[in-house]
């Protein structure tokens, strides 16, 4: 195997976010990357603090060409009246992010493996940068196939494959005879496919919430007890931490790069931004301002706080307080299936951002 990217440890600061100097934007021979040097130093630059700016040159490509999105993601094909929402960029402080290239992609990927491995914002990223990089190569061979849990799209010509996993726990959930059981010690499902890929995205958080009929299990198993609930956020850092200890053993870094794809956060309550009677249906344009007013959800730091606990480096690709700004990038109302959505995204839309942060990580 190729080691890919070494010095990848240096990405990342004691706080989990990249550090960038923004003088060290110089455009590189590589296929048109843009090189990023991490620094730990002050003067450096955060990826993920910024504001949103609206951008004539968004979005990367048109939803009715992409061969890949979902109907629940495709809000301009289920009616979306306003466009705006497709025209902001996200602007770090002091620093330029890379545009994102997917011919360029393919060419340094080359005959890798790069998986996301959760739930169905996993999907939504996973599709984002599938019609990214096909807006680039519209023409490029590609085979598609979607299954649960495992689904593909792969650039023939490049030998490039896109994998989704999706296991919304990351965790197992077995069959016992009390019926469906999660087991925040067990990672066994899945996890051998996730071994020996160049690139892996985990997520997880929005299924731990979940209650009544979409909770997706009947008891949960902590060590030898079994029992019918417990704190939500307690037993996410249980199962989180099973999936540390599995990539700590699992993983080798000089072969493997390993992110996890940060709290995505949904929109049901105004009260966060200062609207209390509100939603996110009908909202047309982002919150101004770097600050999100009611401040990062507590599964947030519970990723941090495991994350700072591992052997492995793993980049905390920290969407959370650019995608709270983002009220206005959710289906609502136009995901197609009747309800209002809040907690998924448009396509074209906020998830295209998340892999241009990917893409710069991965570019260093």
């Amino acid at each position: 195997m190729v080691t890919i990217l070494s010095g990848a440890e240096q990405a990342l600061a004691s706080d989990n976010t990249l550090l960038v100097n923004s003088h060290h934007f110089n455009s590189t021979g590589d296929d048109g990357m843009s090189s990023l040097r991490g620094k730990k130093q002050r003067g450096g630059c955060n990826l993920f603090q910024g504001r949103w700016v609206f951008d004539a040159s968004y979005p990367f490509y048109d939803s009715s060409t992409c061969p890949f999105i979902d109907g629940e993601f495709d809000c301009l094909k289920f009616g979306r009246p306003d466009k705006q929402f497709l025209k902001y960029s996200w602007q770090p402080e002091s620093c330029t992010i890379p545009r994102f290239d997917g011919a360029a992609f393919l060419r340094r990927w080359r005959g890798k493996r790069v998986m996301f491995v959760g739930d169905s914002l996993s999907l939504n990223m996973w599709e984002s940068l599938g019609c990214m990089i096909h807006a680039s190569v519209p023409n490029a061979k590609t085979t598609f196939q979607k299954r649960t849990p495992l689904s593909t799209l792969t650039f023939q010509e490049y030998g490039v494959s896109l994998f989704l996993y999706r296991t919304p726990y990351l965790v197992d959930i077995s069959k016992e005879t009390v019926g469906r059981v999660l087991n925040l010690g067990a990672i066994e499902g899945g996890a051998g496919t996730w071994k020996n890929m160049d690139v892996l995205v985990f997520n997880s958080w929005h299924w731990w919430t979940h209650k009544g009929q979409s909770q997706g299990w009947d008891y949960i198993r902590d060590g030898s007890s079994l029992v019918r609930d417990m704190n939500r956020l307690d037993a996410f850092y249980k199962g989180l931490s099973t999936w540390a200890r599995w990539v700590d053993q699992n993983v080798d870094t000089t072969k493997t790069r390993v992110f996890f794809q940060g709290i995505s956060p949904t929109h049901y309550e105004g009260r966060e931004w200062n609207e209390p009677r509100k939603n996110c249906n009908g909202q047309m344009q982002p919150l101004s301002g770097s600050n999100y007013p009611s401040g990062q959800p507590p599964s947030a730091g519970v990723v941090s706080k495991v994350l700072s606990s591992m052997k492995t480096r793993v980049f905390l690709l920290d969407i959370t307080t650019l995608s709270q700004l983002r009220k206005d990038a959710h289906p609502s109302a136009y995901g197609g299936d009747k309800g209002n959505d809040c907690s998924h995204w448009c396509l074209p839309g906020l998830p295209d951002t998340w892999n241009q942060l990917l893409y710069a990580a991965l570019s260093m």
